[in-house]
């Protein structure tokens, strides 16, 4: 019974906290992050502010954890779309269209630069480098990009690039701004197959 009872008290504990953390994604989405406040977020939630503080000590610590649940759930994302395809240039192809994307409607932007200092959400970043640079690596080695530079060379172009998605007003710029970074892996008389050109 007390098993069953602590199970019952995590549920509840679990569910609390994505509430406190889905009002700060409403908050920093409609009115962006300066706005934001625990009165507002526990309000937002349904909940006092004393519960708010049970489970976060201070606002920082509900953005920290808010961004890092986003970059979470964007990792997540682009692991599926890696796995949707087997062809390497492909695969490439979908992972950095995809990355670009996450870009061009990631929610609260300025706050996500603020946070890109903690280290939880450093070892995340450096997951979607590794993730990419390990597919130029494929995609080198079937050849459909050039191996004129290191993959992990080629990985932090890719990603400093499509960092660009974020000013960008259109779906279809965005796209063109991932075909001309593909473009930049391959040699200008070796467009291949699934890659723009």
């Amino acid at each position: 019974m007390a098993a069953q009872w602590n199970e019952i008290v995590e549920a509840h504990r679990r569910d609390a906290r994505e509430a406190i953390l889905d009002a700060a994604a409403t908050l920093v989405t409609e009115h962006g992050a300066a706005a934001v406040t625990m009165s507002r977020i526990a309000a937002t939630a349904g909940i006092g502010r004393a519960t708010l503080y049970k489970y976060f000590s201070d606002l920082d610590a509900v953005l920290s954890a808010w961004h890092q649940r986003h970059v979470d759930n964007h990792l997540h994302e682009l692991s599926q779309v890696r796995d949707q395809h087997t062809d390497p240039g492909q695969r490439l192809k979908a992972v950095l269209t995809a990355c670009a994307h996450l870009v061009h409607h990631r929610p609260g932007a300025d706050l996500a630069w603020q946070l890109h200092h903690n280290p939880d959400v450093a070892r995340a970043y450096r997951h979607v480098h590794n993730l990419v640079s390990d597919l130029i690596a494929e995609a080198a080695e079937a050849g459909a990009v050039h191996a004129d530079a290191t993959p992990d060379e080629l990985a932090a172009y890719c990603l400093h690039a499509l960092t660009a998605a974020s000013a960008l007003q259109s779906k279809a710029a965005v796209d063109r701004l991932v075909a001309v970074t593909l473009n930049g892996l391959t040699h200008a008389d070796e467009r291949t197959p699934g890659m723009p050109g």
